[in-house]
């Protein structure tokens, strides 16, 4: 496997000249390529219009579809472009026929957005909504899955990587599980696409989202859904314009085939084109050997860092990927956070009500979160860690 040239992925990212950004689990900086492939759109937008830019730019739009398919195992028929990740989410989960009944069996380590759906479909339509038990390594418990299993389970839905930690869950165990059992699986693949090699074949998964401006590197403002072909007929998007259906009598209307039913008519297309150009740098790249630097980055910051006294790292797992996350006693996460962005090292905070069901079993408030990607450096760690506030007598923000 061919190693990423890091000089030149970093000659091509303007951010690192300025700033160590280890948040890319938030927003990753964008490549030169992307940045340039957005405002190219949006100066022809500017010059002949934005319907006409569409149609000029139409066969580099419809590109974005073949790069996702082709990052992901997918067909490009499977795809729809949505605005971001929780509406690709959204329209995916809200598709589903809720019947009185139904049971939602999902991880411990679920985000918040998710859990709120979740508990929102219990009260509309009076489905359960459970937790699978964390195995030892504190992923997913496959076996307790299976046990759980029955006829009422209508829906599996798992967060791949979990926003608060490095932990990766077993997609494809669970895959083969909901396989066994017929019941729907949703991937949340928020943290996983740009960061890991991902198919959804290998995985098994009916439904799959993720956002742009993760790992990807790109655009805000930009995300997509992957619906597998065995079950695309079987959902109706909650919201429907006369891009994903047509209007075809008086009082009827037919739901598009493919998986541009869960789109809408009207679009970012500057942002879409930027989508597919990240994606496209992806492929160039390597998925495999994005994964192979980012993790082992991910791996040598939880070394450092546990290294440093006062320093507690809090990510499980038997697979660990680049989010890294950890508090420093006595201190208040976001204060940590803050004196870092003030040395010039972007990291984030994860709060407790973003991942209810994992952080009150572990008893923690919050914890940072630096997440490195393959266009950084070790020295880049090294400074991270050298602007940590040292420990404090106190409260901690854990």
């Amino acid at each position: 496997m061919a190693g990423i040239d890091v000089e030149r992925v970093r000659r091509e990212t303007a951010g690192v000249g300025r700033v160590v950004h280890l948040d890319n689990a938030g927003a990753a900086l964008q490549p030169r390529p992307v940045v340039d492939a957005v405002v190219e759109h949006l100066r022809l937008e500017e010059e002949v219009g934005g319907y006409e830019a569409a149609r000029r730019q139409a066969g580099r739009i419809e590109r974005t579809y073949d790069a996702l398919a082709g990052l992901i195992g997918a067909g490009r028929d499977d795809i729809a472009l949505v605005e971001n990740a929780t509406r690709a989410w959204d329209m995916a989960f809200y598709a589903l026929p809720w019947a009185p009944g139904d049971r939602i069996l999902t991880a411990r380590a679920e985000y918040a957005s998710n859990a709120i759906a979740f508990l929102q479909t219990a009260r509309r339509h009076g489905v359960s909504v459970e937790t699978v038990p964390d195995d030892a390594d504190g992923q997913l418990d496959v076996d307790a899955l299976r046990a759980m299993v029955d006829e009422r389970v209508k829906l599996i839905a798992v967060t791949h990587v979990p926003t608060q930690g490095g932990l990766v869950n077993p997609a494809a165990e669970i895959g083969k599980a909901a396989r066994e059992a017929g019941a729907v699986y949703l991937l949340d693949a928020c943290q996983s696409v740009g960061q890991l090699p991902l198919d959804v074949g290998e995985i098994g998964c009916d439904l799959l989202t993720a956002p742009g401006r993760k790992f990807l590197r790109g655009p805000r403002g930009t995300g997509f859904l992957y619906c597998s072909p065995r079950i695309r007929a079987r959902l109706e998007p909650p919201f429907l314009d006369l891009h994903a259906a047509t209007w075809t009598s008086a009082d009827s209307y037919r739901v598009r085939a493919d998986a541009r039913r869960f789109e809408s008519w009207e679009a970012n297309h500057a942002a879409r084109i930027g989508l597919g150009v990240a994606a496209e740098y992806a492929l160039a790249l390597g998925p495999d050997a994005i994964a192979e630097r980012a993790t082992r980055l991910g791996a040598a910051l939880r070394e450092r860092l546990r290294a440093r006294p006062g320093v507690r790292v809090h990510d499980r797992g038997a697979r660990r990927c680049a989010i890294v996350t950890f508090t420093v006693e006595g201190r208040d996460s976001q204060d940590v956070a803050g004196a870092l962005r003030a040395a010039g090292v972007n990291v984030s905070v994860s709060l407790a009500e973003y991942a209810r069901w994992d952080f009150d079993a572990r008893s923690l408030t919050s914890v940072v979160r630096a997440s490195p990607h393959y266009y950084n450096t070790e020295a880049e760690l090294d400074r991270l860690v050298a602007a940590l506030p040292d420990p404090a007598v106190g409260p901690t923000g854990a």
